[in-house]
């Protein structure tokens, strides 16, 4: 693998104010990318959440674009069979049907949502590690243990859950209505028959009293409209969930911290064999590793994070979303009613489509993030030249 670069400085420099202002600063840039990258596929994996029957398996029930795949079995299961067929057939037929506004329906909050989450999430994170971890001078350098990250991951998720759940609830409730939605066909032995681009749309109208929900015009119509009817509580709907799914991040951290650790220390006795004392936290957040193996790291950290955690997702989408909400009234209902209907695989529903989706977009966070983290500590140590630098 090609640029790796380690640096060790006795004291953290900063760009900005601090170095938790700084990390903060690249974890909003990285934020705002990926969701760009990313919205299209975040979209329809809400919307599988918040579905209540699969799609049909039976070609002829299925849109002319699933059928052209389905007929060439040599493309259909080079594509991974399927549940990848499905998330390319409901991509075409969010273009097909609302063009590439649809696509980036819920677009404005899941930015805001996902920049600020990030930003505060390495804030918080980077503010917990260094007190948690000081460097004392003359001090034998520390670093902090897998379960001194998981807990500075903890807390940093918790407050920053609480902080964003009202943008959460808009962007679940954008991309579960349109403003022009069209109705579900049955299908055989209770599944959907159609297209997946309307997965999750219209499925309330077939309940008796449902009535169809306001389809927000944009983030603060959202929440305006969310507080003038709901209150406080409806903004913070889900947030409990919000905190228990903050141990899919916490494991996600954990897991890259010690990923990028154990690279990080084969970095540095590489370039310095004959140090026998520890590293410091400091001196391994200071390595520059290159993007391959800060995406590799990522993606298996994140697969196994979502793994253990995905159910929970789904819960919280169902509870969410207004279009369900008379489904769906609290967590527990929800839990049992999709358990006993639905059955457990009901709860890992959307996970291929989440796993599609998430995977590239946390490597292409973490790249960013660790690419920015790196440039404005470069440009930190360039004005103050005397900080001890090692390439």
């Amino acid at each position: 693998m090609s640029g790796r670069r380690a640096t060790t400085a006795e004291t953290a420099v900063s760009y900005f104010s601090t170095p938790a202002v700084d990390h903060a600063v690249a974890g909003v840039v990285a934020g705002t990318v990926s969701t760009l990258c990313m919205n299209p596929l975040d979209l329809l994996k809400t919307r599988f959440q918040v579905n209540q029957s699969a799609f049909s398996a039976v070609p002829t029930e299925r849109s002319p674009f699933y059928q052209a795949i389905a007929r060439r079995r040599w493309l259909y299961w080079g594509m991974g069979g399927r549940q990848i067929v499905d998330i390319a057939d409901g991509i075409y037929g969010i273009y097909k049907n609302y063009g590439w506004g649809g696509l980036y329906r819920g677009v404005v909050p899941n930015v805001v949502g996902n920049a600020s989450s990030w930003g505060l999430y390495f804030l918080w994170y980077t503010m917990f590690k260094e007190a948690m971890a000081p460097q004392k001078e003359g001090a034998e350098p520390t670093r902090l243990s897998p379960g001194g990250h998981l807990l500075a991951a903890t807390e940093s998720g918790v407050i920053t859950a609480i902080m964003t759940n009202p943008l959460w609830v808009v962007k679940t409730r954008m991309f579960t209505t349109t403003m022009a939605e069209l109705p579900l066909r049955p299908g055989v032995n209770g599944s959907v028959a159609g297209d997946p681009a309307r997965a999750g749309l219209a499925q309330y109208l077939r309940e008796p009293g449902a009535e169809r929900p306001v389809a927000y015009r944009g983030l603060v119509h959202g929440l305006v409209h969310t507080l003038r009817t709901e209150g406080i509580v409806g903004l913070y709907k889900g947030v409990g969930l919000a905190i228990l799914g903050v141990s899919n991040g916490a494991i996600q951290f954990m897991a890259y911290e010690q990923l990028k650790q154990w690279r990080s220390i084969s970095q540095l006795r590489r370039s310095d064999a004959t140090r026998k004392n520890a590293y410091s936290e400091q001196e391994l957040d200071n390595v520059k590793l290159s993007n391959t193996e800060y995406t590799i790291l990522s993606g298996v950290a994140k697969l196994v994070a979502i793994t253990l955690t995905y159910p929970y997702q789904v819960v919280r989408s169902r509870v969410q979303s207004h279009a369900t909400a008379h489904l769906y009234p609290n967590v527990w209902t929800c839990v049992k009613r999709t358990a006993q209907e639905e059955g457990f695989h009901a709860f890992y529903r959307g996970f291929a489509t989440n796993a599609v989706r998430i995977l590239p977009g946390t490597c292409v966070t973490f790249v960013a993030y660790e690419n920015v983290a790196w440039m404005l500590r470069t440009a930190a140590q360039a004005r103050a030249p005397a900080v001890t630098t090692s390439a």
